[in-house]
């Protein structure tokens, strides 16, 4: 599945999930445009080893809760790479609050990175896809909270069910245009966010219990399932919703 000569933008790019995307990217040829938010360092050190693997990226400091800035990061990928062919919208926070609890500023906070910039990064990838003339893919990383409920983390599942129908609806949309939208569906991986329950023995004992594989995903699992989305072999695939859970939601 080789991307040679295509131009990948990732938000939430420089750690766990988004990180494992680059690089897979970058193995099978792609040129990536990294956001980052935080941790410049780890933004300079992948794109070394993108480097490393004979691919070229670069970082890009943008917050994807503001359009301008997902703009910057559409223009960044045009000024260097020349296009845009694969855009994905990873950027996720969470707050653990329940409906109760949840306060205006945390709600704005999840819904405007999780939601807004899935948006409107579909808006403009897809404009400058449609641009190109030569269509695209764009692939939001949402959650198996999409459909199923996480009591206590109530925002996180909305913004995650709010992308799930962006990417049904837009898939439509777009399809005319040869732009293939596809939503990609994690469950528990071992990712920094998950890092308080993966240094806590009974929590991870009852979380593998409840996978029917046993364990959490590795990133680079999930970022396999995306390179063949983004690559010509998926091209009659768009407005579907992609589950890679090891089994959790089929109970």
């Amino acid at each position: 599945m080789s991307l040679k000569g295509k131009v990948a933008v990732v938000t939430g790019g420089n750690s766990g999930i988004g990180m494992a995307i680059v690089l897979e990217l970058a193995r099978q040829g792609a040129s990536v445009v990294i956001d980052y938010v935080a941790h410049p360092e780890a933004t300079a050190a992948l794109e070394k080893e993108v480097a490393t693997l004979g691919g070229q990226a670069i970082g890009v400091d943008a917050d994807v809760s503001k359009l301008a800035d997902i703009e910057k990061l559409i223009q960044a990928a045009v000024s260097r790479f020349g296009r845009v062919d694969v855009m994905v919208n990873n950027a996720a926070v969470e707050t653990r609050t329940s409906v109760l609890d949840t306060t205006e500023d945390q709600y704005d906070k999840v819904l405007e990175i999780n939601l807004k910039s899935a948006f409107f990064g579909t808006q403009l990838a897809a404009r400058q896809m449609i641009k190109q003339g030569s269509g695209g893919r764009i692939i939001n990383i949402t959650s198996v909270h999409e459909d199923w409920p996480m009591p206590g983390n109530t925002a996180y599942c909305l913004s995650k069910g709010g992308m799930r129908m962006l990417t049904r609806t837009a898939g439509v949309e777009l399809a005319p245009h040869n732009v293939l939208v596809v939503g990609l569906g994690p469950g528990a991986v071992a990712t920094p966010i998950n890092l308080l329950t993966m240094q806590d023995p009974e929590l991870m004992k009852k979380l593998d219990a409840a996978i029917p594989l046993g364990r959490m995903a590795r990133p680079e699992e999930i970022a396999d399932l995306l390179v063949y989305l983004a690559s010509d072999e998926s091209a009659y695939v768009t407005g579907a919703e992609f589950v890679i859970d090891g089994g959790l939601t089929a109970q």
